[in-house]
């Protein structure tokens, strides 16, 4: 919704609610897409013959900042002037958008989630008889694996902040729409604190630019608008469910 709110693309919500135990998507979604994932996208046009739908969240918003373009452009200039079509003619912010765009997914997600499993296996959904064993293996997990590379992803956009208040410069793009998720679901339950000891004392010192992005994400136009249709909708949000 935070990508079509900054595209002003006109679309209609069809929320589905998943199993509140196992965390598994409806039946109905597994007649939308083979892999029953979300967010699922269905394109309906008079110029397609039939509804075109499209699943994982890289290739949404790479194909729908292609397709349907706004005033605000998503997608960094790509080709530096006089340099089109050449081996290395691409611009840094194009080239930095491009490698995000994969990046989210394949490496930054795969520590996140790790992280918010330890933390789930700590929270009061565990039976308290098995709560001290699950939070030590959990504790072991975040201390051995997540935190090492979660200071190491932390860093990296820190300094990708250093000279723009965006990951790819001045503006906006689809790969902060990307990241807005994960590192919004982390602001919201203040979990970033918990991944261990940080060099300065918090998260918030260790990396006050990257704090201060993550606030910026959460006060664009397009986040507060889906925020507020979703409200309205269920009558309250949250990003982790």
């Amino acid at each position: 919704m935070f990508l079509l709110e900054e595209l002003g693309v006109p679309y209609e919500i069809d929320v589905h609610h998943r199993d509140k135990k196992t965390k598994l998507s409806p039946p109905a979604a597994d007649l939308i897409h083979p892999l029953g994932k979300f967010p699922i996208i269905t394109i309906v046009s008079p110029a397609l013959q039939s509804p075109l739908v499209l699943a994982e969240s890289a290739f949404i918003v790479q194909y729908m900042s292609e397709h349907f373009p706004s005033d605000r452009q998503l997608i960094p200039t790509r080709w530096k002037d006089g340099q089109e079509g050449k081996l290395g003619g691409e611009t840094k912010s194009w080239m930095r958008y491009q490698y995000l765009m994969y990046y989210v997914e394949g490496s930054f997600m795969f520590t996140l989630t790790l992280f918010f499993f330890g933390f789930v296996m700590k929270s009061n959904d565990v039976p308290f008889l098995i709560r001290p064993i699950t939070s030590f293996i959990a504790n072991k997990l975040i201390a051995a694996l997540v935190f090492p590379n979660a200071k190491k992803h932390f860093g990296m956009l820190e300094e990708y902040l250093a000279t723009s208040p965006y990951l790819c410069g001045p503006d906006l793009t689809g790969a902060d729409i990307m990241l807005a998720y994960p590192l919004l679901s982390g602001l919201e339950i203040n979990a970033f604190d918990d991944m261990g000891t940080w060099e300065k004392g918090s998260f918030k010192e260790t990396f006050p630019k990257l704090q201060a992005y993550i606030e910026r994400l959460s006060q664009e136009a397009g986040w507060k608008k889906s925020t507020e249709k979703i409200t309205q909708m269920e009558g309250s949000f949250s990003i982790m469910p």
